[in-house]
Formats: C-alpha cells, structure tokens, sequence
C-alpha cells in the first residue's frame, strides 16, 4: 500500500479534529508545511479562546502526529 503524501496526511489530521473547532464555533486551516514543522491558523472562535494554545498543543499537534510522527512542531500563525 501506497503512503499518502504528508501534505494529505496533515488535511486528514485537520479534517480530523475540525468538527470538534466547529463545535465551538472555530476552524483551522493549514498554511504551510516547512521541513519538520507545520503552520496552522485557527479562526473564528479558536483566536480569542482562552484555551486555543491547549487545543493546538494536546489536541491539533497530537493529532498531525498520529497522522504524520515525522512533524515536530505545529505552530497557530495567528490572523
């Protein structure tokens, strides 16, 4: 079996936990992959969250590395 390429293994990820971001209100979107680290941003509700940093870090970040472990940083760009 064929290995997607990271780039469709990164929106998988995304596709994976945006339900519970729209749940709130929120969205993410990806905005660049560099070398071993990934650049989100969140939007909607996600920006002004108290907690946006929790969610990137226990809930995106873990998630992009059940899908792609090569990726070592995922990074929120802001708006």
């Amino acid at each position: 079996m064929r290995k997607s390429n990271l780039k469709d293994r990164i929106e998988t990820a995304l596709d994976e936990i945006r339900p519970f971001l729209e749940n709130d209100g929120g969205d993410i979107s990806l905005i660049e992959i560099k070398k071993k680290t990934v650049k989100v941003r969140l939007e909607g509700n996600c920006i002004t969250c108290s907690v946006n940093q929790m969610t990137l870090k226990s809930g995106v970040e873990m998630t992009i590395k059940k899908h792609a472990p090569e990726i070592e940083n995922v990074i929120n760009i802001g708006y």
